[in-house]
This record gives structure tokens, C-alpha cells and sequence, in this order.
């Protein structure tokens, strides 16, 4: 009788409830069922321990349960509903922006299609990855692609003559600065360590990729216009550090004193390149541009993907990126992720050379015009001969950030960057205060043979005239720019760009060029050619940051790394010498040329460049007579040109002036 009740009370609540299961009905409500048999069995209503105000709120309960596991089970459609929700969201913001103002949204727009882009390529690869590789197999034939090799190296060859034939006959100085990078790989070629296993593919597009992107950076007007604008950005990008300097140190300090002006910019950039090393993106970025290096240029996965780190972080950082790996790496694999060090500078330091005034755009295009070329040249100077362990074609996968939030990691990023900030200060005082030093005593020296004004700084431009003047830049530029080169290669890159800086504002503030039988400063041309020289970590200082980051993470290879590390030095400085000749063949003047006539139509109050341009062409057509001055070309017959020339005049010196 009592197993007939109890199976009857149970068959009664499944009625009630309308539930087929009233085993998963107790229990979901917490309540064991063989407890609830045994208590209906001895004729108690609920289980033990359960009273009747706890049963009630439990059923109260069962509606939300219910919810919450509808929740989980169709939790996937609920994300794809609000994603697309927020995409017509987003649609919507984008197409009124664009049509409000296109000018003002240009940035969204750049950053929106660089997303699209990122998702269609995700998209095809998923979609005809498989096909597309299918269909690549017939190509893998080794006759096939040996042919297809010659005729593309026919075609590349045949180009360069004929771009070069053509392209030079209006502007024969870009000839030199071609002569100059032959002369650059004769030297390396000489010094490389096995000449017999050069691989010329891996010079030849190493070269050839350094060429085509500077092709696309100097002189197409999409590319130029791109690199512009992404220069400005940055620029802007970096001009909210003042928020956060301006109320640590003040405003005057910032203003006015370079410690509190630019080294708070590696702070901030040091913070901002962490957080996107936690979200992913770098280490994104860097593969791509890995695996787009590896399978034209044919190096290993290892030492590509150091290289290409070195475009956004720093020679020591860099190989953090393959640190398991580097104690099986071969002696050539090292020697390019050590070129790749001294090729490059990180961006944290790129944000301080921006805050001197360079040119943002040169910069970041030479940055990137490194990393194929550090790897050609230092395959020709150090070839493989061994055999690496990292030949296959996948890469290497690159964790994330360690951080647990974006917080911490945009404090990390900003305590790590205090380091380096400090350690630029330090650097600064010390190879300034040395190189005063240097100066003083080489002074003395001179005045004791009756040489007047010997410096180290005169002597480079003498020793290193004729290197930089095959670079392309013109002979009386050459004393200058040689002193920059000299004091990135004996000095330090800061010291050398902090004189670069002087020399442009000296050009922009429409100074005199000459002053007393002195230069005061350089061509365009020659400043964009001294950008990418200078741009890179090679100098005497960096061999110990190099051999120190290394050896603390090898250190049973301290030897290796020892012997091979002048050399990658060498090779580094050849690399940016050679991204400065490319700059010379493919640099132009850029944009229509100065309307002098229309601007000094117009009473100018303050000297400029363009106001210094106008005024010397208007002294150049100029013609001194008995009684008034005349003027031939386009001021010939115009009523303002006398007082253009009277304007001029009083800026300017000049013999027409007398």
C-alpha cells in the first residue's frame, strides 16, 4: 500500500504541474526526489528541511530560472542579433558622417575601410583558402617556377634601366645617390663572411621591396597623401601627452624645456603600444608583415619575425618576440635579428623624433623601408650556411599580453617606458656634456698648430663628405649633413636628429642661407636624404644595449653573439645609408611651385621660407639702372615690383638693395 501511495502522490504532481518529468522538476527547484518519496511515503508534505516559506519562494523563482537557461541555450542567435544591430548602428553614424562633413570623417573613413578590409580577407581565406591553394599547385614545379623566376628577374631588371633612363634625364643628381647604393653593396659584399652562399634572391627582393615602397610612399600621390595624413594623425595623436605633462610639470616647463617637452611623449606612446600589445593588434600586424617578408624573401620564420617587430618596438624588445627560440637559432638568424636592431628605431622613440619637428612621414617611411632591406643586407653579409630549424612556412604564433586587463597593461606600458625616458635622458647628458668635452680639447689641439675651430663635428664632415655626397646630396650640403651621420654613428640618433631639427626651423623661420660665409641650412631635398640616414639605433652606444638584452636571455650564447655583433652593427648603418639613397633617386619637389608674384603682391610682416624663396628669385630678376632698379621675367611692366623689392629689402640683404 505504501509503494501504491507513494507512486500515486508522484503520478498526482505530474498531473498538477504538467510536467513528464518530476525527477528534473525537484531537483531544478533544489529538492532531492528520493528525499520527496521518502517524506510523502510517511505522509509529510515537503522534504526535510525545506519549510513551506522556502518552497514558495522557490517556485516564486522558477520563471526566472527558466529565463536564464532559455538565455544559455540560445545565447549564440542573442550575440548575433546584437551584433548586427550594433553594424546598422555603426552604418548609420558612418553614413552621416560622411555626408555631414567627408573631409572631417576622412579618419573614420581610413580606419572603417582598413576593418573592412581585415574581415573580407578573414572571409575569403575561410571561404577559398583550400581552392585557391589547390590551384597554386601546378606552379610549384621546379622547372615552372624556375622559369617564372628568370622572366620576372628579366622584366625587374629591363624596368629599373629603362624608369631610370627615363626618370633621371631631367634630374641626373638622383644617378648618384643610384651610384652611391651600388657602391654600398659592393663594400658589404667585400666584407661577407661566405661569398659563395650569398643568396641573391633574398638581396634582390630585399632591395627590390625597400624600392617599390618607396615608389609608393615618395612619389605616387595616393601613397604620398596616405603617409601625409598618417604623419598629421600621429602628430595629433601625440599632441594629447600635453594633457598629462601640463599638469605634472606646468605649462612653462613644457614649453620651454625639452626634458619636459618630449620625454613625456615615450611615456605615453610606451603606455598606448602596451595596450595594443594586450588587445592583440601588434602582435597581429607584425605577423602579417612576417609572413609577407618570409614567403617573398625566403628567410626563416624566426629572424623575419624579429625583424618586422622591430618596426613598432625596440632592439631589445624585439626578440623577447622569439625567445625560446633563439638558443637554437643558426649564427646568420642572429646576425639579421641584430641588424634588424640597429636598422630600426621603436616607436616609442619615433614619437620623440616627431616632437623635435622632423618630419613624421619620412620617418615612419623609412622605419618601414628597413626591415626588408636589414634582412637582404645582412644575408649578404653574414649567409646561412647552416641549417636552421625554422624553414616552414607557418611562422611562428605570438602569445598575448600577459596583463589580466587593459588597465594593467596601460600601467605596465607606462612603468616600462619610464626606463627607457630616463635612460634617454641620461644618454643625452652624458654624450652631450662628452662630446663638449671632446670639442674643447680638439679646439685646443687646433689652436696649437694654428687651426681655428677644430671639433669633432668638422671632422666628420670632412671624413664622411664623400660617402654622403654619393648619396645624392648636393656638395655644398654635404659638410652638414656628414656631421649629422657622424654624430648618430660615434653618438647617438637624438643628438644627431635634435641638429636636424635646428637646421629646419633655422629654414622655416625664412633665415638667410648663407651668413657670413656659413651655411645655416640645408636643401630639402638634403633634409629629406638626412632623415632616413639617421634613422636607426647604429651607433657605437647601442653594441652594449644589444649584447645586454641578448645575453640575459642566452646566456650560453654570450659568445657567439660577441663575435658577430660589429658586424651587424656595420650592416645596420649600411642599411639606413642606403634607405637615404633611395630617398635621393625617388625624392621631387612636391606640390606647384611658389607664386612669388601673387605673394609679394601682398605686404609680408615676418620672414618665412616661402618669403625667403620669393624674395632671392626677385633679386635674381632684377636689373640695376641709372636711376631705378627694373625688373625683367614675371615682374617685368608690373607696378608693384618696386615695392616687392623695397619689402623684400628690408628683411633681406642684398646687392640690389644698395
Amino acid at each position: 500500500m505504501e509503494k501504491t501511495s507513494g507512486r500515486g502522490a508522484i503520478a498526482l504532481s505530474t498531473a498538477e504541474t504538467g510536467s513528464e518529468n518530476p525527477a528534473l522538476e525537484l531537483a531544478e527547484e533544489g529538492v532531492n526526489p528520493e528525499g520527496a518519496r521518502r517524506t510523502e511515503a510517511q505522509g509529510q508534505s515537503l522534504p526535510d528541511g525545506l519549510g513551506p516559506s522556502t518552497h514558495h519562494r522557490r517556485r516564486l523563482l522558477q520563471p526566472f530560472t527558466r529565463a536564464r537557461s532559455f538565455c544559455k541555450t540560445h545565447a549564440s542567435l542573442f550575440k548575433k542579433i546584437l551584433l548586427g544591430l550594433f553594424c546598422l548602428a555603426y552604418a548609420a553614424y558612418f553614413l552621416a558622417a560622411c555626408i555631414l562633413d567627408f573631409q572631417r570623417a576622412l579618419a573614420l573613413f581610413v580606419l572603417t575601410c582598413l576593418v573592412l578590409l581585415v574581415l573580407v580577407h578573414r572571409a575569403l581565406k575561410r571561404l577559398f583558402g583550400k581552392t585557391l591553394t589547390k590551384c597554386l599547385k601546378p606552379f610549384e614545379n621546379s622547372c615552372l617556377k624556375r622559369w617564372m623566376k628568370w622572366v620576372f628577374a628579366g622584366v625587374a631588371l629591363v624596368g629599373l634601366i629603362l624608369w631610370l633612363a627615363l626618370d633621371t634625364a631631367q634630374r641626373p643628381e638622383q644617378l648618384m645617390s643610384f651610384a652611391g647604393i651600388c657602391m654600398f653593396i659592393l663594400i658589404l659584399f667585400a666584407c661577407s663572411k661566405h661569398h659563395s652562399a650569398v643568396s641573391w634572391r633574398t638581396v634582390l627582393w630585399g632591395l627590390g621591396l625597400q624600392f617599390v615602397f618607396g615608389i609608393l610612399v615618395i612619389r605616387t600621390d595616393p601613397g604620398f597623401n596616405a603617409f601625409q595624413w598618417l604623419g598629421d594623425q600621429v602628430q595629433i595623436f601625440l599632441s594629447y601627452t600635453v594633457a598629462g605633462s601640463s599638469f605634472v610639470f606646468g605649462e612653462t616647463l613644457v614649453k620651454d624645456v625639452f626634458a619636459f617637452q618630449s620625454l613625456p611623449i615615450i611615456i605615453y606612446f610606451g603606455c598606448v603600444m602596451s595596450i595594443l600589445y594586450y588587445l592583440g593588434l601588434v602582435q597581429w600586424i607584425v605577423q602579417k608583415v612576417a609572413w609577407f617578408l618570409q614567403i617573398t624573401m625566403g628567410t626563416t620564420a624566426t629572424e623575419t619575425l624579429a625583424v618586422a617587430g622591430n618596426i613598432f618596438v625596440g632592439m631589445t624588445e624585439a626578440p623577447l618576440l622569439i625567445r625560446p627560440y633563439l638558443a637554437d637559432m643558426t649564427l646568420s638568424e642572429v646576425h639579421a635579428v641584430m641588424t634588424g636592431g640597429f636598422a630600426t628605431i621603436s616607436g616609442t622613440v619615433l614619437g620623440a623624433f616627431i616632437s623635435f619637428g622632423i618630419e613624421a612621414s619620412s620617418l615612419i617611411s623609412a622605419s618601414v623601408m628597413a626591415a626588408p632591406s636589414a634582412l637582404a643586407l645582412s644575408k649578404l653579409v653574414y649567409p646561412e650556411v647552416e641549417e636552421s630549424k625554422f624553414k616552414n612556412k607557418e611562422g611562428v604564433k605570438l602569445p598575448r599580453g600577459k596583463e589580466s586587463n587593459i588597465l594593467e597593461a596601460a600601467s605596465n606600458g607606462a612603468t616600462d617606458a619610464i626606463g627607457l625616458a630616463t635612460n634617454v635622458a641620461a644618454n643625452l647628458i652624458a654624450f652631450l656634456a662628452v662630446l663638449a668635452f671632446v670639442n674643447a680639447a680638439l679646439s685646443w689641439l687646433g689652436e696649437l698648430v694654428d687651426i681655428q675651430g677644430l671639433t669633432f663635428q668638422v671632422i666628420c664632415s670632412y671624413v664622411l663628405r664623400p660617402m654622403v655626397f654619393m648619396m645624392g646630396v648636393e656638395w655644398a650640403d654635404c659638410p652638414m649633413v656628414a656631421e649629422m651621420v657622424g654624430i648618430k654613428f660615434f653618438t647617438n640618433e637624438f643628438v644627431a636628429y635634435q641638429q636636424l631639427s635646428q637646421y629646419r626651423n633655422k629654414r622655416l623661420s625664412g633665415m638667410e642661407e648663407w651668413i657670413g660665409g656659413e651655411k645655416q641650412w640645408i636643401s630639402v631635398r638634403a633634409e629629406t636624404i638626412t632623415t632616413f640616414s639617421l634613422c636607426g639605433f647604429a651607433n657605437l652606444s647601442s653594441i652594449g644595449i644589444t649584447l645586454g638584452g641578448l645575453t640575459s636571455m642566452v646566456p650560453h650564447r654570450k659568445s657567439d653573439l660577441s663575435k658577430i655583433v660589429v658586424s651587424a652593427l656595420f650592416t645596420g648603418a649600411c642599411v639606413s645609408l642606403i634607405s637615404a639613397c633611395v630617398a635621393g633617386i625617388l625624392y621631387v619637389p612636391r606640390g606647384a611651385e611658389n607664386d612669388c608674384v601673387s605673394f609679394l603682391n601682398t605686404t609680408f610682416t615676418n620672414r618665412t621660407y616661402e618669403a625667403y624663396v620669393c624674395c632671392r628669385e626677385l633679386f635674381q630678376s632684377t636689373l640695376n639702372g641709372t636711376n631705378a632698379p627694373s625688373f625683367s621675367g614675371p615682374w617685368e611692366n608690373k607696378e608693384f615690383s618696386a615695392i616687392a623689392l623695397a619689402n623684400c629689402c628690408e628683411f633681406y640683404t642684398n646687392a640690389v638693395c644698395a
